[in-house]
């Protein structure tokens, strides 16, 4: 594993080399920016060089959340849904992501570049909720800021031990390839295990939209609980007749409910995550018949439209 070559190109366009790297990271691709940057750092003769990689990076970044933001802004929640339907563990992905980003608030943007796989997803969620332009690119600019500058100036100063770690890497880069595949398997390994527990979850009956329909119109309708959360249901509307909850408020809500009632539970995520572990939560609380919408709110959407249609 040479890595004389990367070094050479680095010493030489060290600051499009970042650029781009940065930009493609930035933009959601498996390209890792964190070594450039430590290498580039290394590499810097000086403040100078060190400046300019640190603005080169910051530039791609700004550039990079801008357009999730537009993307956002445009499109609203269901960006996110897409972004973490390319996550392995698709199931927790919205409710965690969004978690963050209300509980956080527009600190969220600076923090945002050192929680991996946060930083693609928290701008589009910004563009959603319309968080102001000048705003938001000034949060992202001092995350990005922060984030490149740690890395470059770690870099610069450990450029021994970084130069160091390069000549052993040259040497026994069979070696290191073998430990980084192994570390990359064992996450891989943690994460599919996370899906499978929650594929074993998810084995619980759901309500179809014909089915819900026709509860709605009996005597005895269900309770409707949306569980989408502050973002999506600003970006969109409130669910008719639902009571708004999350899974942390969900035994509070539903203390006084009577244990004969039946419940359903929505939401906008893949797999109906969030809604599938508030019916669990119900039923631990002693709910007889709680039931996750299949489909979650698109369902409920195309429902809705087929009855006022018909």
């Amino acid at each position: 594993m040479d890595l004389t070559q990367i070094s050479d190109t680095l010493q030489r366009d060290a600051v499009w080399v970042v650029f781009l790297n940065v930009l493609l990271q930035q933009l959601g691709l498996p390209v890792p920016a964190v070594p450039t940057l430590l290498l580039a750092g290394s590499l810097a003769a000086g403040g100078g060089d060190a400046g300019r990689m640190l603005a080169a990076a910051v530039l791609a970044s700004v550039i990079a959340d801008w357009v999730w933001y537009l993307a956002g802004r445009g499109f609203g929640y269901r960006v996110l849904s897409g972004l973490c339907k390319l996550s392995i563990n698709p199931g927790s992905c919205v409710s965690d992501t969004e978690a963050r980003f209300v509980k956080w608030g527009v600190w969220s943007l600076v923090v945002a570049k050192f929680v991996p796989g946060f930083s693609t997803v928290a701008p589009p969620i910004a563009g959603s909720l319309r968080m102001p332009l000048p705003g938001f690119l000034a949060a992202a600019a001092i995350g990005a800021a922060l984030w490149a500058g740690s890395a470059i100036g770690t870099g610069w100063v450990l450029r021994a031990e970084v130069h160091a770690a390069i000549a052993a890497m040259s040497e026994h880069g069979g070696r290191v390839v073998g430990a980084l595949t192994l570390a990359l398997a064992v996450w891989i390994g943690w994460k599919l295990w996370q899906k499978y527990r929650f594929e074993r979850l998810a084995a619980i009956p759901a309500i179809t939209p014909d089915e819900l329909l026709d509860a709605l119109a009996s005597e005895r309708p269900p309770r409707l609980v949306d569980l989408r959360g502050p973002v999506m249901i600003a970006s969109t509307a409130p669910v008719d007749g639902a009571v708004v909850a999350t899974l942390d408020t969900l035994s509070e809500v539903a203390t006084d409910w009577p244990r004969q009632a039946p419940v359903v539970t929505l939401c906008a995520c893949p797999q109906d995550a969030t809604a599938i572990s508030a019916a669990h939560q119900l039923t631990r609380m002693g709910f007889r018949s709680a039931r996750p919408l299949r489909g979650g709110y698109e369902a409920w959407l195309a429902m809705t439209k087929g009855d006022a249609g018909a």
